[in-house]
């Protein structure tokens, strides 16, 4: 592309995306804090994909400030099970009780992504995927958790679609890249098309 980008997360793998497709960037995390956003977004009724949406526009946004002439990728996944927003756990307690609340069910796994320049968003995209999770005993999912790393369990809500998480899925339904984090395609397409 010969542009300069910079990703707004320190998601080692939305990094490994964009460099697979040929879009090297810099990293530059946004750290802004995901819970107070949320928190805020939910109580003005905010869809699962608002909330992705806004967080994705929020770090792209921040850094985007102070590398006004570069393109900033901002990115957000959220789980929307029935309309509500399921976090990122923080302990093994929380990802044993997301994994039973996902058991058996069909969830979203909604991704968003933004690319802002001069500290404004100039385009987004979300995209959507539907996972159908097997119907697992609690000493199933728990066997699952004490074969999963921490860095795995942190960083991919749970689930590692292209590693052990895929096994816990009767049925994936959508983008592969959009469900690890980042509708690549979307930002290649977007990006070749770019004029100043």
């Amino acid at each position: 592309m010969g542009r300069k980008i910079i990703l707004a997360s320190k998601s080692k793998v939305r990094k490994e995306i964009l460099n697979k497709h040929g879009l090297i960037c810099e990293v530059q995390p946004s750290n802004v804090d995901e819970d107070i956003v949320k928190e805020s977004l939910e109580k003005h009724k905010a869809s699962p994909e608002e909330v992705s949406k806004n967080l994705a526009e929020l770090k792209a946004n921040k850094i985007s400030q102070k590398f006004a002439e570069e393109f900033v990728i901002g990115a957000d996944s959220v789980i929307d099970l029935n309309g509500k927003v399921i976090s990122k756990p923080t302990n093994r307690d929380q990802a044993y009780e997301i994994l039973k609340n996902l058991n058996g069910e069909t969830h979203h796994l909604i991704s968003s992504v933004c690319i802002s320049k001069g500290g404004n968003m100039i385009w987004n995209y979300t995209d959507k995927a539907a996972l159908t999770m097997k119907n697992m005993t609690e000493d199933q999912i728990k066997e699952y958790l004490s074969n999963i790393s921490d860095e795995a369990l942190y960083a991919y809500n749970v689930y590692q679609i292209e590693g052990l998480g895929r096994t816990l899925f009767s049925k994936i339904e959508g983008n592969e890249n959009t469900i690890m984090g980042l509708p690549v395609e979307k930002i290649k397409d977007y990006l070749k098309n770019y004029n100043e």
